[in-house]
């Protein structure tokens, strides 16, 4: 399609800038504290996933100078060993946040360890407490990755209040605190998802539409309302017919793009901004903990 319209959502260009202030506030913070922020990441396993996301991660708290405690532990790791050490992190003064690399091997069980993180070092967001406390509007650690989206559309200034939002996906991790998020800013909200009946008279009613079920391509051009804002939370690899792989999201790009308003790219939207999140979680955690801020 020749006329694309749509204006790029750029999270790689925000997290930068997000970056950029969290070092500036650590190094202000740490010469009142004594000591920097510090996140522990649990990773269990050989998931080559796992392991590029880990180090993608301890390379962006060093860029900030948030300490990383990584731990990688052998796939055999029992429960009992796993929950003996977060107990360990929580009673440590160094670390801020505590991050649960997912997924887990199978025979270990990731919802018992989530709960067994204290809410308040809970980096990622998802512990029941704090899942709570976004259904009570209170204060507390966000999901990074919706609160990305967020921070994402706050940055490119778009109005959300009274806006029609459709969220497709309802997963713990994106779909379900993405719906709470936009209602708190007073957006009306429609969560559908694979069993929807009619997906596609769904998403066109859709001021702001984000795609977050993990099926490539599964938003077509026809399901986007002329004008409106696509934020594609989907990251899926797929292998070409010459045995290339590459990272596609959720939203048929090439297409999309030419009817929406906005849209996020896949790489170089989201995933920059849930990193970006994450580390802004721990940084929030440790200015709590000091009295710095409230």
């Amino acid at each position: 399609m020749e006329t694309k319209t749509a204006k790029l959502l750029d999270g790689k260009a925000l997290a930068e800038k997000i970056h950029q202030e969290l070092s500036v506030e650590i190094t202000e913070s740490q010469a009142k504290i004594g000591r920097p922020p510090g996140l522990a990441v649990l990773m269990v396993g050989d998931n080559p996933a796992s392991a590029a996301y880990v180090r993608n991660k301890e390379r962006a708290c060093a860029k900030v100078g948030i300490a990383s405690f990584g731990k990688h532990f052998p796939t055999e790791t029992t429960q009992a060993e796993l929950e003996s050490v977060i107990a360990e992190l929580n009673q440590d003064e160094q670390i801020d946040g505590i991050l649960v690399q997912l997924p887990l091997p199978n025979h270990l069980d990731a919802v018992t360890l989530l709960h067994q993180i204290d809410p308040d070092k809970d980096a990622d967001g998802l512990h029941p407490v704090n899942l709570g406390r976004l259904v009570r509007g209170e204060v507390g650690l966000r999901s990074c990755t919706p609160a990305g989206v967020m921070r994402l559309l706050e940055e490119y200034e778009i109005p959300l209040r009274g806006k029609q939002a459709v969220v497709v996906g309802r997963s713990i991790l994106v779909g379900k605190p993405m719906a709470l998020m936009l209602l708190e800013a007073d957006a009306t909200v429609t969560i559908a998802h694979s069993r929807s009946q009619n997906l596609s008279a769904i998403a066109q009613t859709a001021d702001i539409l984000i795609a977050a079920v993990g099926r490539p391509g599964l938003i077509t051009a026809e399901m986007v309302k002329p004008g409106a804002v696509v934020v594609d939370v989907g990251m899926n690899r797929v292998t070409d017919a010459s045995g290339k792989s590459r990272l596609v999201g959720d939203v048929h790009w090439e297409s999309t793009a030419g009817v929406a308003g906005f849209i996020t790219p896949v790489p170089g939207g989201v995933g920059p901004m849930t990193v970006a999140i994450l580390l802004q979680n721990t940084v929030a955690s440790y200015l709590r903990k000091a009295g710095v801020k409230s």
